[in-house]
């Protein structure tokens, strides 16, 4: 079942309350699909084929028109990691958006475009399934830790863990230089020097990220600050600033539940003890034994008992919350100052923060 790509946002010129929602959807496949949805119902759009194109294009058009003359000023669209690098580190396919994008220009609609490099249905509101790019998820079988990882060993598998933003796991283009290109097929044209590596590099995460969106910016330059009014970046699951910590797609979590802390992965859990260690108190290493379970209500762990006792309010309390919200932090921080500097572009680079959920 497809899932969500994109949003309608109403126009603050206008007093028309907003439509439903603009949605461009994606199956597992890599066979891109869009769908509008508004007071009508227009027929379904859909990007079949292993790069994608888009079809139905009338359809889209009348759909957008639509919009438009109903008081929108734009749509939010995901641009999805495992969509368009899905063929290769280093590989974009950015036709499909060029279309999507020239299309909400000719029906005076602005675009806000999401960079999302998460994983869709596992999540709330989830309905279908978009996959990271299939050589992440390579990267993550030889390097388990690269995924967030709960007290019992369980990986989310939505995003990478911001622990390993700056460790090279994950494999660079197969030709150097490749990865700031433009174009579809960014291997075309050898790169800056026109010859194979004979090893391809190692990237970190930030750094594919920030290839990314230099491909991005680089492909969609001119319609920066006009067409493009904003760049959204994703920085966690469903592509917000926060941790995995209430999965539903599993059945781990349901709500009104807490969910669980996600800082056992290699990585995080070695900067715990590290910030442990700074603050003089080693022993405050480790995540807190008695945060619950996923789907308990806080009344049931000690941990976030409210008033006095609630181990959330005693110094290592304190300190565990800080740490954790701070790595968050350092999180956004190098991921959009990467992007930003990669960009170099007249559009606003933004990221979304997460509303008050259990967990986050």
């Amino acid at each position: 079942a497809p899932v969500p790509l994109g949003r309608a946002r109403a126009s603050r010129a206008h007093s028309t309350p907003p439509l439903r929602g603009t949605h461009a959807l994606i199956d597992p496949k890599r066979t891109l699909h869009s769908h509008t949805h508004t007071h009508t119902h227009p027929p379904p759009l859909s990007i079949p084929s292993q790069v994608p194109i888009l079809t139905r294009g009338r359809a889209l058009d009348a759909a957008l028109a639509a919009l438009a003359s109903a008081g929108v000023a734009g749509v939010m669209v995901d641009v999805w990691w495992g969509v368009v690098e899905g063929g290769g580190p280093g590989v974009y396919e950015w036709d499909a958006y060029a279309d999507l994008f020239a299309r909400a220009a000719a029906a005076g609609l602005a675009v806000q475009a999401v960079l999302s490099f998460h994983a869709a249905g596992g999540n709330v509101g989830d309905t279908c399934t978009v996959p990271l790019p299939p050589w992440v998820l390579t990267a993550g079988e030889a390097h388990p830790d690269l995924f967030y990882t709960d007290r019992a060993g369980r990986r989310a598998r939505e995003c990478l863990s911001l622990g390993a933003d700056e460790l090279p796991l994950l494999p660079g283009p197969a030709r150097w230089g490749v990865g700031l290109g433009g174009g579809a097929g960014a291997l075309s044209g050898g790169g800056l020097f026109g010859r194979r590596s004979p090893t391809p590099p190692l990237r970190t995460p930030v750094q594919a990220y920030a290839d990314f969106a230099a491909s991005f910016a680089a492909r969609f330059r001119p319609l920066l600050g006009t067409v493009i009014a904003e760049i959204t970046v994703g920085l966690g699951p469903a592509g917000e600033l926060r941790y995995p910590s209430y999965p539903e797609g599993d059945g781990r979590w349901r709500f009104p539940g807490i969910g669980e802390f996600q800082c056992y992965d290699a990585h995080m859990a070695a900067s715990l003890r590290r910030a442990a260690a700074a603050a003089g108190e080693p022993s405050w290493g480790t995540g807190p034994a008695d945060a619950g379970a996923y789907t308990d209500p806080p009344w049931w762990s000690p941990f976030f008992f409210d008033g006095a006792g609630g181990g959330w309010d005693s110094p290592y309390g304190r300190f565990f919350l800080g740490w954790y919200a701070g790595e968050l932090i350092g999180h956004a921080d190098r991921v959009l100052g990467a992007v930003k500097a990669s960009v170099s572009a007249v559009a606003p680079v933004a990221n979304a923060v997460a509303g008050a959920g259990a967990g986050a």
